[in-house]
């Protein structure tokens, strides 16, 4: 039944604060401020000039129409060798399938993998996209709390009962925390016993800072892995993403993406293969956010922000603020407003607690982020 407004239940989804803050940040950049962008995890490199270069040739040699739903066939067997590089892992390229990032993977899966009314469980703090993508295929997120002795990351013996599937994410958004091999494992293990389907968020594999990230690839073939270029290959507008998923399952999410989505832009799949070639100018993106991890370590605990997770991955610091606040959205307005550094309140990622958190983003220029600790550090001393 609809409701008197003539808007599905489903489509009452919570907003993506992240979003509004950043769009709170573009409008006071437009009456003339400057703005330190800490907010959004974005890098600030553009794809790849390998990547480029080698789209303008393949634009200049044809029309670049629809491909195939399931991805180009040379850049589903490029990705497959990347499973062979980073994890040796020997992946079969017919169980990868090319999306319109990793948005549309999660919609393509959760549609494969859950019928209405199924319980999906995540950990909190998470990525708050996965509850409202849930909530709006009608299926039911099953939040629960994950704790700092555990680095923010789900433990087999806290899955709540009666899950159909769980979603991981390895390095994490917003605590950059990664599960090793054996908690994987166990919770790959624990999922498989429960008849619980297993879909692990990759997205942020390649930004590592010491041991490096592990697939579930590298545990079972009955997983669900997605991926994007977003972040290491530093292609977020460019709307291209990848999963791989059991062969059993591949005419299902061929079926599902030809009507759903055709294919994924054939510009951006271009773009994709020539970009994982570019490993030299990636690892300099990766020394980049290394140097700015440092930075916000070293430096943060002397603006007042003294109690964070240190990240083994992504680009983000979690911090618990809750002895400043418990309102973390007022707070973030007033870090912008006074401050002009744009900042994430941890609402977005954790409704229970994230009052008392905020997620700091450190994917820009080194010369941002310590303009932002500057402007950070001087605000906290006089507020």
């Amino acid at each position: 039944m609809r409701r008197a407004s003539g808007v599905s239940r489903r489509s009452d989804v919570d907003p993506f604060i992240v979003m509004d803050v950043m769009e709170r940040a573009r409008a006071a950049e437009a009456a003339g401020r400057s703005i330190i962008h800490m907010e959004v995890g974005q890098p600030g490199t553009p794809a790849p000039q390998v990547a480029r270069d080698g789209l303008i040739r393949a634009m200049a040699e044809g029309p670049l129409g629809y491909t195939v739903a399931l991805g180009l066939p040379e850049l589903r067997a490029r990705i497959a060798r990347l499973y062979a590089d980073w994890y040796g892992v020997d992946l079969n390229p017919e169980r990868v399938v090319v999306t319109a990032g990793s948005s549309a993977a999660f919609l393509l899966a959760f549609t494969a993998l859950f019928d209405a009314g199924a319980r999906v469980g995540l950990g909190l703090p998470g990525y708050p996209s996965y509850r409202q993508i849930l909530k709006a295929l009608s299926l039911e997120a099953v939040g629960f709390e994950t704790t700092p002795e555990n680095r923010f990351q789900p433990v087999a013996g806290d899955l709540p009962p009666d899950l159909a599937g769980l979603i991981v994410a390895s390095p994490s958004n917003p605590t950059g925390t990664m599960l090793n091999r054996d908690a994987m494992a166990d919770l790959i293990g624990a999922c498989h016993a429960r008849g619980c389907a297993f879909v692990s968020d990759e997205i942020y594999h390649g930004v590592q800072y010491g041991a490096r990230a592990v697939s579930a690839l590298e545990i079972s073939d009955d997983v669900y892995v997605i991926n994007s270029f977003s972040k290491y290959f530093s292609m977020t507008g460019w709307r291209i993403g990848w999963m791989v998923v059991p062969e059993a399952h591949i005419r299902t999410l061929e079926r599902l993406a030809q009507n759903m989505f055709i294919c994924a832009p054939h510009a951006s799949q271009i773009a994709a293969l020539h970009a994982m070639d570019a490993e030299d100018e990636l690892r300099a993106n990766l020394d980049v956010y290394a140097a700015n991890r440092r930075l916000m370590l070293d430096r943060l605990p002397g603006a007042g922000f003294d109690r964070i997770a240190p990240p083994d991955g992504a680009f983000y610091v979690y911090a618990d603020i809750s002895g400043l606040t418990d309102d973390s959205l007022a707070f973030a307005g007033e870090v912008l407003d006074g401050a002009g550094v744009a900042v994430t309140p941890g609402l977005d990622f954790d409704p229970g607690r994230g009052g008392g958190t905020l997620r700091l983003s450190y994917a820009r220029a080194t010369a941002d982020i310590a303009e932002g600790l500057d402007r950070l550090t001087d605000w906290m001393a006089r507020r």
